[in-house]
């Protein structure tokens, strides 16, 4: 990642400065292999063997300029760190500031804003800010406690600074996240020092009790502001150890997010899995700040669970053409029907591994916003929460899910006795599937993509890769109804007479109208918020516009 990472600090005497700062190089035309094994010369060589980095002091030392000890990092005989990448060749490199000029214009901007007018409210937490001359920042200050300092506490901050602004705000999760633990040690760490302190001395009272003379005022003051964050903290190995995080943050930050070629437009599954990932680090972020911790929703917890795990041999649904197989063609149309109408499918049975390999091929049918899934569960859950659930085979089913025309429960019965292993070709002599439902319609007539996909099902001529690119097609197909249908009867708000006659100019009236609706329907639960967002405020631009 093309950034740098710095600590700064607010100096009682000198203001803004920063005290330590981190920087990537990338490797010139040689291979990075070849520069990996080249040993680094000079005084004071140091080796650290870490995660996929090796350590070494840098040979060449920076010319420092007069300073307190509160503005000092590394003393001045101190060459500084450098990291090298065995994996890409690239060098970190850590200093007090920048080796070029030009890097060390933009990142004093950066520090004396960062310290001074861009500061979030309370003083405490993020914030960015920047334009395209000095690069963007994403900056988070911070407060050390010092028992000599005014008010017991000094001001930092920690700084990245990148050109590439989007690259920026879609790393605030997860830099937000890193860097709160890096702040949190080094608070916890100046917090045990100060206690220690106080208890021997309690610098209060001793202020309470001295007289206060304009004479000596300035001698106290100069006295009190030199002290490093070394001797704040009794780190010895402080600054080592920050030239660790910050590369490490820069190689993780750089390969989190990867540029993908895309023929067109996203699709909405792509959209949605993008929201669906920044939200789930922003409830992480929650999570790892809140005080006493938040334990993840339980769905959320059973994906962890079964992904987490390695996966025992044995029988597995490879495609929706197997499933069909094994489970014979009317049971599979009606278990499709089900998912395909939004109704919650229930599989029951004692091998997690087999339903969910059901799931994986089922939900191939819906986009991406409409599946909420439960792997395995010990207990049922209710429909709102899931429409692909998993149970045990003690669970019971409430009486008002078997009931309801709205649910369809597959129970998985396995033989024992056999002396042969179940494979993925004999699950039907393995398993027995019984499949149960209150619904009294008729799933034989529509939806219009349940019959094209049979079609393609039925036909052996047709491989299971052509038959996922007709599924994509025809889900391509039909969410573009989906979107059509939305803006018309949600954002427009017609009424029903003028949508029926758009349903018959998308071609779902006739055979299997009402499923077809439904499915729409349902579907359009599965758009994602920036579409909706981007509908809503054209249609509020074009209310706007005849008045200007």
């Amino acid at each position: 990642m093309n950034a740098l990472v710095a600590l700064c600090h607010f100096c009682e005497l000198h203001g803004p400065r920063t005290l330590f700062c981190t920087e990537a190089l990338h490797p010139p035309s040689p291979s990075p292999s070849s520069q990996a094994g080249v040993a680094v010369s000079g005084d004071g060589d140091v080796d650290r063997d870490g995660e996929g980095l090796t350590m070494r002091a840098n040979s060449s030392a920076s010319q420092r300029g007069e300073m307190c000890e509160g503005c000092r990092s590394l003393p001045a005989s101190h060459p500084g760190f450098m990291s090298i990448d065995d994996e890409t060749g690239i060098r970190f490199l850590s200093h007090q500031h920048p080796r070029e000029p030009q890097l060390f214009s933009v990142v004093r901007q950066a520090c004396v804003r960062s310290l001074s007018c861009e500061v979030c409210p309370g003083r405490e937490g993020p914030i960015f800010f920047g334009d395209e001359q000095y690069g963007f920042v994403f900056s988070h200050t911070f407060f050390i406690k010092d028992s000599l300092a005014r008010g017991f506490q000094r001001w930092y901050s920690i700084v990245m600074v990148a050109m590439d602004r989007i690259y920026l705000i879609n790393s605030w999760p997860f830099l937000l996240r890193h860097l709160r633990l890096t702040i949190h040690s080094l608070q916890s760490t100046a917090l045990k020092v100060f206690e220690n302190e106080q208890g021997i001395c309690p610098q209060r009272a001793v202020r309470m009790n001295s007289v206060f003379s304009p004479a000596i005022f300035p001698h106290q003051r100069s006295g009190n502001a030199a002290r490093s964050l070394t001797s704040l903290t009794k780190h010895p190995n402080l600054w080592s150890s920050l030239h660790s995080s910050f590369s490490w943050l820069l190689k993780a930050c750089g390969s989190r997010l990867t540029e993908k070629l895309l023929e067109g437009a996203p699709t909405e599954d792509t959209l949605v899995l993008i929201e669906r990932q920044t939200e789930q680090e922003e409830e992480m972020s929650c999570w790892e700040g809140a005080e006493g911790g938040i334990s993840k929703p339980r769905g959320h917890q059973f994906d962890s669970e079964l992904a987490s795990e390695d996966q025992p041999p044995g029988p597995r649904f490879r495609s929706l053409r197997h499933l069909r197989q094994v489970l014979g063609a009317a049971e599979f149309r009606q278990v499709a029907w089900h998912v395909l109408m939004g109704n919650q499918v229930i599989w029951r049975g004692a091998d997690a591994w087999l339903i969910q390999s059901a799931f994986t091929v089922l939900k191939s049918l819906l986009p991406v916003g409409c599946l909420r899934s439960v792997p395995y569960s010990a207990h049922y859950e209710e429909a709102y929460k899931c429409n692909f659930l998993g149970l045990s085979p003690d669970v019971a089913i409430p009486a008002h899910v078997s009931s309801s025309e709205f649910s369809v429960l597959v129970d998985v019965s396995g033989e024992t006795g056999r002396h042969s292993p179940p494979t993925q070709d004999n699950i039907s002599s393995f398993y027995q599937f019984y499949i149960s439902s209150a619904n009294t319609q008729p799933t034989d007539k529509g939806p219009t993509l349940l019959n094209k996909l049979e079609v393609a099902l039925s036909n052996e001529n047709l491989s299971v890769d052509v038959v996922s690119h007709c599924l994509l097609c025809l889900k391509e197909e039909w969410m573009n109804k989906v979107k059509v249908l939305f803006k018309f009867s949600k954002v427009d708000g017609r009424g029903r007479e003028d949508t029926q006659k758009v349903l018959a100019l998308l071609g779902t009236t006739g055979a299997g109208e009402e499923d077809n609706v439904r499915l729409l329907k349902f579907w359009m639960t599965g758009l994602s918020k920036t579409y909706k967002s981007h509908l809503m405020s054209a249609v509020r631009g074009g209310e706007r516009s005849p008045s200007q």
